[in-house]
C-alpha cells in the first residue's frame, strides 16, 4: 500500500521528528500527578516493597501476598526507583519507555513498506491516541503488556508474510515476556488473532506452521518458565488460586470489584479511547471491505475484532482491556489518513480541536456539577480542588491554534491550485508536519495541565496524608477504605483493617459517623487520621 506521494520524507516529516514529540509528551511532567488509586497505587507500593525488602521473586501489598499480576513490571518499576528515587516519575517511567518503543517499532515497520512519511504518521497516531497516552503514563502492567502485544503482532505478521523463522522466534520471545507481564492474555490475544486470520486467509496453514515450532516453545519456556516454576514451588495452591483462578478465570467468567457492562460496553467506549483520531474510525468502517481484501490489513482488522468480541464476553469489563485491540485499529486509521482526501483532513482537525476543549473543560464541568454528585466525598473533593477555569481557557486557546494550523493548510492548498501546486511530496510533508504540531499541542495540554489537575483534585489528599505519616514516622491502617498509594507515600505498609486501640487509622471523613468512637489526629481535604477510643 502506498501513500500516493513520491517521497515526502525528503522534504518534511520524519519518524525521528515524531519520536521527539512523543518523548516530550510522555516524559515531561510524567510525575506531576499523584498516583491514581487503586491500580497505580497498588503497583507502585508493591514495587516499593520489593525494592525495600530485597525479595525480587514475589510481591506484597501492605503485608499481604499480591497475586494479581506476574513479576515483570514490578522488576522494571523497582529498578527505575533504584536509579531515580521513590517518586511518581520513576515508577511510571517503564510504561512510558515501553509505549514509546512500541510506537517507534510500528513506525519503522510501516516505513519499511510505505516510506518514512507513512511510518511517521502511523507512529504519531499510535502515540497520541488518548488510550495509549493513559497507559503509557500509568504505573501499571498494561502499558508494558500493550507494547509487548504490539511487538508480538508485528513479528507474527512478518512471519505470516515472509515465513522468516527469526520473526516467529521473536514473536515467541515477546509472548513469553507478556506472560511475565500479565499472564495468559499475552497468548490469547495474538494467538486467537493469528488463528482466525489464518483460517480466513489460507485455511489455517500459517497458524499451524506458527504453532508447530518446537524451538519457539523452548524459547518461551526458557524465558517465562523459571519464574512460574519458582512461584508455584514457593506458594503452591495459593498461587494457582490467587493468580490462575481468581485473577484470570474468575475475572473472565464473573464481574470483579463491580466492573461490569453489557455486550455493547466496548463498542461505546472505543471511540473515546481513540481520541483525537476518532473521525478516522468512520473511514475504517467505510473501507472495511477493501481492508479485508488485503492480507495485511485483514490481519489487523481480524485482531481488532477478535479483541472486541472476546472481551465483550468477559464478565469483568475495564476500558483498558480493549486497548489490546486498539493498536491494530489505530494502524488502520492511519491508513485512512494516508489515503484520504481533504474532507477527512478537515474532520481530523475538528476532532483535534474538540478533544482539546473537551479534556481541558472536564475539570470545570465536573466542579460545576459537583453539587449533583451522589457520592458526597467525591463532591467534596471536587469542590475543594483548585478552580479549573484557567485550564479550560488555555484549552480554548490551544484549540484555536490547532484550527489555525488546519485553516492555514487549507488556504495554502487552494492558493497552490490557482497558481500552480508545488511538488506533491512537499504538500504532503507540510500537511504531516502541521498534523504533528496539532496533535502535540492537543495532547500536550492534556498531559501538562488536565491530568495533573485531576490527580491533585482526587488523589492530592491521599498523597498529603501519606507524606504526613512518613515525615512524622507514624504507622497507620486503612480504616474502611482502600487507597494503596498511602503506603507508597508513607514508605511503609498501611494494611487494610480497623485500627486497634492505641493505633491510628486513615479513612474518609464521610465514613467517620459510621465508625466506633474515635479522636481525630489530623485531617486534609476529607482524608482523616483518627485514633479509636478505648471502650
Amino acid at each position: 500500500m502506498t501513500t500516493g506521494t513520491s517521497d515526502p520524507s525528503r522534504h518534511g516529516l520524519r519518524l525521528w521528528h515524531v519520536m521527539l514529540a512523543l518523548a516530550l509528551l510522555y516524559l515531561w511532567r510524567l510525575g506531576a500527578a499523584p498516583l491514581f488509586d487503586v491500580d497505580e497505587g497498588a503497583f507502585a507500593q508493591a514495587s516499593r516493597h520489593m525494592l525495600a525488602s530485597g525479595d525480587w521473586g514475589h510481591t506484597y501489598l501492605n503485608g499481604a501476598d499480591r497475586f494479581d499480576k506476574p513479576i515483570l513490571v514490578y522488576w522494571f518499576q523497582a529498578l527505575s526507583m533504584a536509579v531515580f528515587g521513590l517518586n511518581e516519575w520513576a515508577v511510571r517511567l517503564p510504561s512510558a519507555l515501553w509505549t514509546l518503543g512500541a510506537a517507534w517499532a510500528v513506525g519503522r515497520a510501516v516505513a519499511r513498506e510505505q516510506g518514512e512519511y507513512a511510518g511517521a504518521v502511523t507512529a504519531l497516531v499510535f502515540g497520541t491516541a488518548l488510550g495509549f497516552m493513559a497507559l503509557g503514563r500509568a504505573s501499571t502492567a498494561d502499558g508494558l503488556l500493550n507494547a509487548l502485544l504490539i511487538l508480538t503482532g508485528l513479528s507474527m505478521w512478518r512471519f505470516a508474510s515472509t515465513r522468516a523463522m527469526s520473526a516467529l522466534y521473536w514473536a515467541y520471545f515477546w509472548t513469553a515476556l507478556g506472560l511475565l507481564a500479565k499472564g495468559p492474555v499475552a497468548v490469547v490475544v495474538p494467538g486467537g488473532a493469528l488463528i482466525l486470520w489464518s483460517l480466513f486467509s489460507d485455511r489455517g496453514r500459517t497458524a499451524w506452521a506458527a504453532l508447530w515450532a518446537p524451538k519457539g516453545w523452548a524459547l518461551a519456556l526458557l524465558v517465562a518458565g523459571p519464574w512460574y516454576a519458582y512461584a508455584l514451588n514457593r506458594h503452591g495452591m495459593a498461587f494457582i488460586d490467587g493468580f490462575i483462578l481468581k485473577h484470570n478465570i474468575e475475572r473472565f467468567s464473573d464481574p470483579m470489584e463491580g466492573h461490569t457492562g453489557g455486550l455493547l460496553y466496548y463498542v461505546v467506549i472505543w471511540p473515546f479511547l481513540c481520541l483525537p483520531w476518532t473521525p478516522l474510525m468512520a473511514g475504517v468502517v467505510w473501507r472495511a471491505k477493501a481492508f479485508w481484501r488485503q492480507p495485511q490489513t485483514r490481519f489487523w482488522l481480524v485482531w481488532a475484532l477478535w479483541v472486541l468480541g472476546f472481551f465483550s464476553l468477559s464478565g469483568t469489563k475495564l476500558p483498558h482491556y480493549l486497548l489490546y485491540g486498539t493498536a491494530p485499529m489505530l494502524w488502520l486509521m492511519a491508513q485512512v489518513w494516508l489515503q484520504a482526501g481533504r474532507g477527512w483532513h478537515i474532520a481530523v482537525w475538528l476532532g483535534l480541536a474538540f478533544t482539546t476543549v473537551s479534556l481541558a473543560g472536564s475539570g470545570h464541568w465536573a466542579q460545576s456539577m459537583a453539587p449533583q454528585i451522589e457520592d458526597a466525598w467525591y463532591a467534596q473533593l471536587l469542590q475543594s480542588a483548585a478552580p479549573a477555569d484557567q485550564i479550560l481557557i488555555v484549552g480554548g486557546v490551544v484549540a484555536v491554534a490547532i484550527l489555525a494550523l488546519g485553516l492555514w493548510g487549507w488556504v495554502g492548498a487552494r492558493a497552490n491550485t490557482r497558481v500552480g501546486a508545488p511538488h506533491p511530496s512537499r504538500q504532503v510533508a507540510s500537511l504531516g508536519t502541521r498534523l504533528m504540531w496539532s496533535a502535540t499541542l492537543s495532547m500536550g495540554a492534556y498531559t501538562a495541565l488536565v491530568l495533573p489537575w485531576w490527580g491533585v483534585a482526587v488523589q492530592g489528599p491521599w498523597k498529603a496524608m501519606g507524606e504526613h505519616l512518613r515525615t512524622n514516622d507514624l504507622n497507620a491502617t486503612q480504616w474502611a477504605t482502600h487507597h494503596p498509594s498511602l503506603g507508597f507515600y508513607a514508605q511503609r505498609d498501611v494494611p487494610r483493617r480497623a485500627p486497634q486501640p492505641g493505633e491510628l487509622g486513615v479513612t474518609r471523613d464521610t465514613k467517620l459517623k459510621a465508625l466506633p468512637p474515635h479522636e481525630i489526629v489530623y485531617s486534609v481535604r476529607g482524608v482523616t487520621l483518627a485514633r479509636p477510643l478505648s471502650p
